[in-house]
């Protein structure tokens, strides 16, 4: 249950870089105190009926005080030279909306944005050198920043694209996932520790050939 308590606890602090991460943590900071409907609803608070009682009173004045407590949050999560851009603006959501078109941009720029973005997922390919977690973890970088646009990007599409995008070495293994397994209904996380098994099974196999690759060639220089 959200509270309506001020806040005790600092806000995300934006200083101009990473603004859809920024946005979405305020955002949630702002929620669990019950502060979010002002900034994205910018309605007045209804006038008192005539003999309000007591509990309405407080209520009322609860409503009236959360746009100076949303503005104030705020206020305490940008930096100063942010800040001189907004502090014109009357309302937390006039705070929130220009902030939000100025550096998240208009639709089209967006647009762009999550195209590029898609685009340079679509280009990932794993190297022959480049480990399993390193690999997914570059493609995960790339699909979190797409749905910080608020694109809806599934599991299921990186599953396939790392599925399509391994060396040849894993070919066998992909095989046997192919029968064993169905694969719309695997999760990035099983798919990872299924092919980091491989990847183990597999250093461990390079590392006793080498082992008795340099036993026989040390016995060979003995005689």
């Amino acid at each position: 249950m959200a509270s309506n308590t001020f806040p005790l606890t600092s806000p995300p602090i934006f200083n101009g870089e990473n603004y859809q991460l920024w946005a979405v943590k305020m955002q949630t900071y702002l929620q669990s105190f019950d502060l979010w409907d002002v900034v994205e609803n910018d309605s007045e608070v209804p006038s008192l009926l005539p003999h309000p009682t007591t509990t309405q009173l407080k209520s009322h004045s609860e409503e009236k005080a959360k746009k100076f407590k949303a503005k104030t949050c705020l206020y305490s999560s940008i930096s100063e030279v942010i800040f001189t851009s907004i502090m014109a603006c009357d309302t937390p959501k006039e705070i929130w909306d220009s902030l939000k078109n100025e550096y998240l941009g208009s639709e089209k720029t967006k647009l762009m944005q999550v195209l590029n973005l898609k685009r340079e997922f679509e280009m990932q390919m794993m190297n022959e050198s480049e480990g399993v977690k390193e690999y997914v973890n570059k493609l995960i970088t790339i699909v979190n920043k797409i749905r910080l646009f608020g694109e809806n990007f599934s599991d299921n599409k990186i599953v396939e694209k790392i599925l399509v995008t391994l060396p040849e070495k894993y070919e066998t293994k992909i095989s046997s996932l192919e029968d064993s397994k169905d694969l719309s209904k695997i999760t990035v996380a099983e798919l990872i520790d299924t092919l980091q098994a491989v990847e183990q099974r597999r250093v461990i196999r390079d590392e006793k050939t080498t082992e008795g690759a340099f036993i026989a060639k040390t016995s060979n220089k003995s005689f």
